[in-house]
């Protein structure tokens, strides 16, 4: 079933079975009227983050005067997060509900859960880096712009960060199921997220501690890196050039790409680059109410409220303004 390489030898192979099933504590010792609470709190969060990610999903494949690059990626990033928050939120929402105890998991569906959140959390990772190179060679390198970035091109470049998000989060998931489960299979939070569930490892867990380090530097700190040096250029640029409208434009569009880049980048650091020693499940657990509900709710929200483009996408989908001429 799972792995039983790097079991601790002092412990004995007979004095651990390896779980038959994780249990997901998520908040079931909470009273039930504070659950209920939160239910209702978050299931009307939930759904508005499915409707904006979606609408914007829906106007950068309808509308052509959205078919730019910028709109592609800006589709490509709302998709995954729609099914980013399919995997969560559900599953979390059901757990309120539930009666005390957690919710069973079978080792295959927790590796599952695990690797389809670490696939998408770096895939968007690396879309966000994708953005901020468009948003680079557009203001830097504007006449080489159409070919640098052809629809063939956008394409491979997304294929290229669903494919290194999708395959970092394989090598995790193995390593950590590597491990032998000997501090049985109950995982202290609302799913089965890496740290959680490594916690309950023995053995030797210095690589897979190791792994979720280099992950970390691959899927945070370059392509955090790689932004900020990206819209540093960009921000030197329209400030010294262009007409007061157009520097105003292009500002506001860097200013909601850093804002969700923030955000994004600062809750992952937060929960993901910490020792396991250092860890306290509890806080993750609440840390993760924010970057499960309101985060993915807050992207929609910056890039429609602050984006004419999509505004006048928008209407122009309902009927209430005229296709420009």
């Amino acid at each position: 079933m799972l792995g039983s390489a790097g079991a601790d030898t002092s412990l004995g192979a007979a004095n651990w079975t390896e779980p038959l099933e994780f249990v997901i504590l998520g908040f079931s010792g909470w009273p039930p009227a504070l659950r209920a609470m939160l239910f209702a709190l978050l299931l009307p969060l939930y759904l508005a983050t499915l409707a904006g990610n979606l609408l914007i999903v829906a106007l950068a494949a309808a509308a052509p005067s959205l078919h730019t690059p910028m709109y592609f990626f800006l589709g490509a990033l709302s998709a995954v997060e729609v099914a980013y928050t399919l995997v969560l939120t559900p599953r979390m929402l059901a757990g309120f509900l539930l009666p005390p105890g957690g919710q069973a998991l079978a080792p295959a569906a927790c590796a599952a859960q695990m690797g389809l959140f670490v696939a998408l959390g770096g895939s968007e990772c690396l879309l966000l880096a994708a953005m901020a190179l468009d948003r680079y060679l557009a203001v830097c390198r504007p006449l080489a712009y159409p070919r640098l970035m052809s629809p063939a091109r956008c394409l491979r470049l997304l294929a290229v960060c669903c494919g290194a998000g999708a395959g970092l989060a394989a090598a995790l998931t193995a390593v950590v199921f590597r491990l032998p489960f000997c501090r049985g299979g109950r995982v202290d939070h609302v799913f089965c997220d890496l740290p959680a569930v490594l916690l309950l490892a023995c053995g030797d867990r210095a690589l897979q501690e190791r792994a979720l380090l280099a992950a970390c530097l691959l899927l945070l700190v370059l392509p955090l890196a790689l932004i900020l040096l990206s819209y540093g250029r960009v921000l030197l640029v329209i400030l010294g050039v262009g007409d007061a409208a157009g520097r105003r434009k292009a500002f506001h569009t860097v200013a909601s790409h850093l804002t969700v880049a923030v955000l994004h980048y600062g809750c992952a650091t937060a929960m993901y680059a910490r020792p396991l020693g250092s860890r306290s499940l509890a806080e993750d657990k609440l840390v993760s109410l924010v970057y499960i509900n309101l985060t993915p709710l807050l992207y929609p929200a910056i890039y429609t409220l602050r984006n004419r483009d999509l505004q006048g996408a928008l209407l122009r989908v309902l009927g209430r303004q005229p296709e420009a001429t």
